[in-house]
C-alpha cells in the first residue's frame, strides 16, 4: 500500500523577513525525494515544521489526515537533525538497543565500528557519530524518514554505502533528503524539490535546477 505525506500552507516569517510562503511538497513510500535550496533558504525549517517540532501556520498531512505533531506518531515518521542528537553518554551497543536493534549487524555493515560495541559516543569521530545516527534512524520502522544533511562528516567510501543503504530502504518507506553535496542528491532521488523565494518548485532536469539559481552549469561555448 503506498502512503503519502504532504505539506502546504505554510507560513513562516523570521526577523520581518518572510522564509517560506509558497510551499507545497509530496513524499510517497518507495520514492526517494530530494530537497535542493541555497544556505538560509529554509530547508531546515521546512523539515521540522513537517516533523512538528517548529510550529508556525502550515498543513502537514499523512494520507490525507492533518497531524500538527507528527513526531507523536512514531510509527510514521523519524527524522535525522542537522545536529547531532544521541546522549554522547551512551555506548554504541547501549544506543542500538535503545532502538532495539543488532549490534553484530550494525558492525557487518560498517566494519570500522568492529570490536567497538563498548565505545561511548563522545569517543567516535564526527563522521563515526553520524553513521551510528543515520544507522538507527534509517533502520526505524517507520512509513517516512526525514533526512537533513545525512552526509555531513562522512569521507567518500562512508557516503557510497550510505547511499545505498538509502536506496534499499526506498522500498519499505518513503524518504525525504536534504545535503549541501547536492550530486549525491541528485543521484539517489526520484523526485527532486528545488526551494527557492520561500516557494518549492518540482524540477525534473539540470537546466530547471539552473532556472530556479540553485546551481549554475559550465557550458561549452563556440568562440
Amino acid at each position: 500500500m503506498t502512503h503519502y505525506l504532504e505539506i502546504d500552507g505554510v507560513y513562516l516569517e523570521i526577523d520581518e523577513r518572510v522564509i517560506l510562503s509558497n510551499i507545497y511538497l509530496k513524499c510517497e513510500t518507495g520514492f526517494i525525494t530530494g530537497l535542493l535550496g541555497k544556505n538560509g533558504t529554509g530547508k531546515s525549517c521546512l523539515m521540522k515544521i513537517m516533523y512538528g517540532v517548529f510550529d508556525c501556520e502550515s498543513s502537514v498531512r499523512f494520507d490525507k489526515k492533518a497531524f500538527k505533531q507528527l513526531y507523536k506518531q512514531p510509527n510514521l515518521v523519524s527524522f535525522l537533525p542537522q545536529f547531532n542528537f544521541l546522549p554522547k553518554s551512551l555506548s554504541i551497543s547501549e544506543v542500538l538497543y535503545q532502538f532495539q536493534l543488532n549490534y553484530n549487524l550494525f558492525a557487518n555493515t560498517f566494519s570500522e565500528f568492529t570490536k567497538k560495541s563498548m565505545t561511548k559516543l563522545y569517543e567516535l569521530s564526527s563522521g563515526e557519530l553520524r553513521l551510528v545516527e543515520l544507522y538507527v534512524i534509517l533502520s526505524s520502522e517507520t512509513k517516512f524518514t526525514i533526512l537533513d544533511e545525512p552526509f555531513t562528516h562522512l569521507n567518500p567510501l562512508q557516503i557510497d554505502k550510505v547511499k545505498q543503504i538509502i536506496i534499499d530502504k526506498k522500498f519499505s518507506k518513503g524518504i525525504l533528503i536534504s545535503d549541501h553535496l547536492y550530486n549525491h542528491i541528485l543521484d539517489i532521488s526520484d523526485l527532486l524539490y528545488v526551494l527557492n523565494n520561500g516557494k518549492t518548485n518540482l524540477v525534473s532536469s539540470l537546466d530547471d535546477i539552473e532556472f530556479f539559481g540553485y546551481l549554475r552549469l559550465h557550458r561549452n561555448t563556440k568562440e
